[in-house]
């Protein structure tokens, strides 16, 4: 058993909004036991965590990212989405199982110390003769010990086609949907407190067939995984779309059947009231990549709007080459901001702000057992200092002060009750270390 005992305080993110000043958590067997002050009703032995100081919260839930963009940073520095692709693919097609590792090990390090316990990777970028990439970031994220939803991505619609990508990195349609399957059989893990589980993530409509969209979300049904794509992230694909197939990119996904409970979206910068009516109406989720979109010059998703709709929207530091950071409490700081740069002051508030990060993004995952300090569920928990000179000044409202506040590292994070980061270094052996 392990017990955090006297926080500074304890934000659940439940349905109640809780928050325990002095607030104690009691965790037994990966899951949490019991949360309130004082003592917990046990007599057994248990490790002790020090609470004063820090603010604990649920583990930050990443929805989407591209973790073998790590390798890749700072380029095309200039360049919105459909010139930065253009100038990164001759990159990305010298990809191979031992690049995909050591660039999983970043990105996953780098998002675990900063408090994120679960995350997904959409990897759609599969070169000819290379083969044990999905593998490599498995075991990457087995390493390091965080909760993770990697897509089988794809795409097979190349430049000889009227796709945006060169044709040496797009992949056949049989052989995509059999490897995908083959994933899924081998690593999906449907249970309640799974660590890992795979999603189905056909890439955008600029890199993937219409069949090919169709019949992904035909098996994922068939085997009862999640859905993902790209869409609306850029004027430049609505203007695409709009030629190719007279139809905006959320009117074509629903032509596509790849709309539903089952399906989250990464950026959907550019949607109208209707697409967020159909959106809202249909339980897609959206994944809101705030840094990612801005850095490209793509625009400002509107999320204020999708959560007023009732639509799921969860928080995602996306590629580390379009945001060439993986901090996700720093992407909750510049979600409120750019929220407020649009909206004005009152138009997302900090606790707004850090459920989407994670309730929403829990949700987003199709995850009802994480996302929240709840007897029950599973122990993912992060634990951030609130002392020293970055926060002075900041002591009327600690766990604001998380987001307004410069966003430092976890001090520790807990995955499934094992610690992940403890002290702000990489726990788990073998893992790298922090600097």
């Amino acid at each position: 058993m392990i017990l955090i005992e006297g926080c500074t305080g304890v934000a659940l993110m439940d349905n109640a909004q809780t928050e325990i000043e002095g607030g104690s958590i009691l965790i037994d067997g990966g899951v949490i036991r019991w949360v309130g002050r004082g003592q917990p009703p046990t007599t057994e032995a248990v490790e002790r965590v020090e609470g004063n100081g820090l603010v604990a919260i649920p583990g930050l839930v990443n929805t989407h990212h591209h973790l073998y963009q790590a390798l890749t940073r700072v380029r095309a520095q200039e360049q919105g989405l459909f010139g930065w692709l253009r100038e990164l693919y001759p990159d990305w097609a010298e990809l191979d199982a031992d690049w995909e590792r050591r660039a999983a090990e970043v990105g996953l390090a780098e998002l675990a110390l900063s408090g994120c316990s679960t995350t997904t990777d959409h990897h759609y970028v599969f070169p000819r003769g290379v083969s044990g990439l999905l593998e490599a970031e498995i075991e990457a994220a087995r390493q390091i010990g965080l909760r993770f939803h990697p897509c089988r991505g794809s795409m097979d619609l190349g430049e000889s086609h009227g796709g945006l990508p060169p044709d040496t990195i797009v992949e056949d349609l049989d052989e995509v949907l059999a490897d995908t399957e083959r994933q899924i059989r081998r690593y999906h893990d449907p249970q309640p407190g799974a660590m890992l589980r795979i999603a189905v993530g056909p890439c955008s409509p600029f890199s993937v067939s219409g069949r090919l969209m169709r019949e992904s979300a035909a098996l994922a049904r068939e085997h009862g995984v999640r859905l993902h794509t790209h869409i609306a992230e850029t004027r430049d694909e609505e203007a695409y779309c709009r030629q190719k197939f007279d139809r905006r990119p959320v009117e074509l996904l629903a032509d596509l059947d790849f709309l539903g409970p089952d399906v989250w979206l990464a950026h959907c910068v550019h949607v109208d009231a209707g697409d967020i009516a159909r959106l809202a109406s249909t339980n897609t989720s959206a994944a809101w990549c705030p840094t990612s979109n801005a850095r490209l010059g793509s625009g400002i998703a509107p999320a204020r709007e999708l959560l007023d709709a009732g639509v799921r929207v969860g928080l995602a530091v996306d590629g580390s080459a379009s945001n060439d950071s993986g901090h996700l409490l720093a992407e909750v700081r510049q979600a409120l901001l750019m929220t407020r740069a649009r909206l004005g002051p009152a138009a997302l508030t900090a606790r707004e702000a850090l459920r989407v990060a994670t309730r929403g993004g829990a949700a987003c995952l199709g995850r009802d057992d994480i996302g929240s300090i709840e007897v029950g569920k599973r122990a993912d928990i992060a634990l951030f200092s609130v002392e020293g000179m970055a926060f002075a000044g900041a002591e009327t409202d600690p766990v604001a002060s998380l987001v307004f506040c410069a966003p430092g590292p976890v001090r520790h994070l807990l995955v499934d009750g094992k610690f992940v980061v403890k002290d702000g270094r990489l726990a788990q052996k073998g893992a790298m270390v922090a600097a």
